[in-house]
């Protein structure tokens, strides 16, 4: 436990004015994202903008990967999207505290090391997939009150505003980085609409963002197994889309500032301010892979930014409201394009010729999951149920079986690949067993019995050979694997040779 009471880490050397001008940029960009995502559940516009605030308060200060923000996420939305639908409210507040419990229990369970069980090609398609949608999303800003899109000098305006700020965030680096490029984008554009009363869309225009200190709200709801049979799938999904994003994200924040986070420690983090979202009338939420990539990219990677970020959006509500509604979305529209156009691994196009068929084929499916089912969490357990597919399918075939006789004429089977549930038939196909003679060994020195078909499949030989009257003995096995065979030892009765100078490497094959 005493890892874990360590939380306050911030020996790092940090650039507070970096940290703090980057901070802010992150928060103008949460505003409008936050409210979008709770209108999309249903909810009201304050529920998403106190999720970010606790969200990204929370993690910032107890997360396992410094530099990185979270706040309301629509993946989050389209999970309890239902629910507020038809029970209210007081439910969702309710299932984001248990979601919060599931992931501190994860986390405590040390389960985000399972993050490495994500192939590269699913990785990639996430991405890929997450950087379509931010650019997707952003569509709808070119679009008026009526849902109709832009025409005439409104479209020029706006089209030009928005690349105007693309322009800035993608040329003001090369002069100086003194400050935050996307900070001043913002600025410059909010500048000129102001000057010349330029009339375009504002963050207004979405809705409100005025309000108070969030208030402390334990759920009104009945507490009985009835709710709780009611709020414990949706809890559970949610537990898992945010772990799933969360950890996703932190592995590519870490690639970008080439450091290692902490995957458990922010599992926890996650879980403590998914509990505080829902007691403080949040809808919860997860790490924001937008939000984490314009800060890393505006130079932060301390936890300040973070915090800066969260309090800074908790001002703007309860104090800032009026101007920040003034900001056009047209800043913040080009802000995100330009964080989707980062967001794509386009190195990944250019492997296309070079990547094998199978992985190129989890790397197109994760993406079009992604951007067509906008749901992130089922896009990545996808990928990872075809890599696993496809792996199993390469290594059943690689079973293969080495034969000789030796001078006192005993047949030996020299196995090598590994023998389980996808290689277990090809294995019972390497065998003559009417063509043997009467003493035969099966040596798994470069094999390994892995699983209970695998058992299953030593068992069906054996029986094989004994009802012909021939004698069968098993050579190296590897101790995990005599541990298997002694678990299973009531289905199965074969001879193992002892061999003192064999030594088996556990992790090797």
């Amino acid at each position: 436990m005493k890892k874990y009471l360590n939380l306050f880490d911030f020996s790092q050397k940090v650039d507070y004015k970096t940290e703090v001008l980057s901070g802010l940029t992150v928060a103008l960009a949460l505003v409008p994202e936050a409210v979008a995502f709770a209108l999309i559940a249903g909810l009201s516009p304050l529920v998403g903008l106190y999720a970010a605030f606790m969200m990204g308060l929370v993690t910032s200060i107890l997360g396992g990967r410094p530099g990185m923000i979270s706040g309301a996420t629509g993946a989050i939305a389209v999970v309890i999207v239902a629910l507020a639908k038809s029970h209210g409210v007081e439910y969702v507040f309710a299932t984001v505290i248990l979601a919060g419990l599931i992931q501190m229990a994860a986390g405590f369970l040390r389960l985000g090391k399972l993050i490495r069980l994500v192939p590269h090609p699913v990785i990639f398609g996430f991405v890929n997939g997450l950087a379509i949608i931010i650019f997707m999303s952003q569509l709808a800003q070119f679009k008026d009150d009526s849902g109709n899109w832009l025409t005439g000098t409104n479209l020029y305006i706006f089209l030009g505003l928005v690349l105007l700020t693309m322009f800035i965030i993608w040329g003001l680096p090369k002069l100086t980085k003194v400050v935050p490029a996307s900070l001043v984008s913002i600025l410059v554009v909010f500048g000129i609409v102001a000057f010349f009363q330029i009339d375009t869309k504002t963050v207004g225009n979405i809705a409100s963002i005025k309000g108070g200190f969030p208030p402390f709200h334990i759920p009104s709801i009945p507490f009985s197994i009835d709710t709780l049979v009611i709020i414990f799938p949706y809890a559970a999904i949610v537990a898992g889309v945010g772990l799933i994003e969360s950890l996703l994200t932190l592995n590519i924040v870490d690639e970008i500032t080439e450091t290692r986070g902490r995957g458990n420690k922010e599992a926890i983090a996650q879980g403590a301010a998914n509990i505080l979202s829902g007691l403080f009338s949040g809808m919860g939420g997860c790490a924001m892979i937008g939000q984490s990539l314009i800060n890393v990219s505006n130079g932060a990677r301390a936890r300040l930014s973070g915090i800066v970020a969260s309090i800074m959006l908790l001002v703007f509500v309860m104090f800032g409201s009026s101007l920040i509604e003034q900001v056009p979305m047209a800043a913040l529209t080009g802000l995100m394009i330009m964080v989707a156009i980062g967001t794509f691994e386009w190195a990944s196009l250019r492997t296309f010729r070079r990547m094998p068929k199978s992985d190129i084929f989890v790397m197109v499916t994760v993406t079009l999951v992604t951007v067509f089912l906008h749901n992130l969490a089922l896009a990545v357990i996808i990928g990872v149920i075809i890599a696993a597919l496809v792996f199993a399918w390469d290594n059943a075939k690689r079973i293969r079986a080495r034969k000789h006789t030796d001078e006192k004429g005993v047949k030996h089977y020299e196995i090598y690949g590994p023998l389980f549930f996808g290689s277990s038939t090809a294995f019972g196909e390497k065998f003559d067993v009417l063509g043997d003679p009467n003493e035969v060994v099966i040596d798994f020195a470069e094999s390994r019995i892995v699983d209970m078909s695998a058992i299953e499949a030593v068992n069906k030989i054996t029986e094989r050979y004994h009802k012909v009257g021939k004698k069968v003995h098993l050579q190296h096995l590897s101790p995990d694997c005599r541990n298997l065979l002694n678990n299973a030892a009531a289905i199965i009765d074969v001879n193992v040779m002892e061999d003192p100078n064999y030594k088996v490497m556990m992790d090797t094959i």
